[in-house]
């Protein structure tokens, strides 16, 4: 751990600013804007420091011999991404086998410049019933930003003007793309 604090705060920079509630089991966690690789590491890093269990979803295909265990011990989570399956349904049923389960996701679908977000995150959040976790990444200030938990009401119109409030002024690593 302290390796990582030390690189994390003392080498490249960066600060935390907020924390995760150890209470919530399982979430859904927005990261906005997601317009790097790099945003990967900055997420390890932040989940390492603050000794949060955050997961992540991929196709199947990556989970497979030799490296499949490491992402699976990194919070990985195999899903069929192959046409015609409900992968909203699919994620939900991983929330329902699981006891703790914080799938971070990027909503924008892209690291390339978006002006309509993606909807399955919060599709996923509400049909598994869990929070909302608004997480920001900015790199003009090095700042990784976590904001209380939202939950979702159904109306996602309503919903997404809230939760787009939370990345106001938020720069990412590639500006052009925020």
């Amino acid at each position: 751990m302290g390796i990582s604090k030390f690189i994390f705060h003392k080498l490249l920079g960066w600060k935390i600013v907020g924390g995760f509630n150890s209470e919530i089991k399982k979430a859904v966690i927005i990261v906005v804007p997601h317009t790097s690789w790099h945003d990967f590491y900055i997420g390890v890093f932040t989940r390492r420091i603050t000794r949060t269990s955050i997961n992540w979803i991929g196709k199947k295909e990556m989970f497979a011999w030799p490296i499949g265990w490491y992402f699976r011990y990194i919070g990985g989570a195999p899903i069929d991404r192959t046409p015609g399956q409900n992968k909203v349904e699919a994620i939900t049923d991983i929330f329902k086998h699981k006891e703790e389960f914080r799938l971070s996701l990027a909503p924008e679908g892209t690291r390339k410049k978006v002006d309509t977000w993606k909807t399955g995150y919060y599709y996923i959040a509400l049909a598994a019933d869990v929070p909302i976790i608004p997480v920001s990444f900015d790199y003009r200030t090095k700042t990784v930003k976590i904001n209380e938990s939202f939950f979702p009401t159904g109306d996602i119109g309503a919903d997404t003007v809230i939760l787009r409030s939370y990345y106001d002024g938020v720069v990412g690593k590639n500006p052009e793309y925020t």
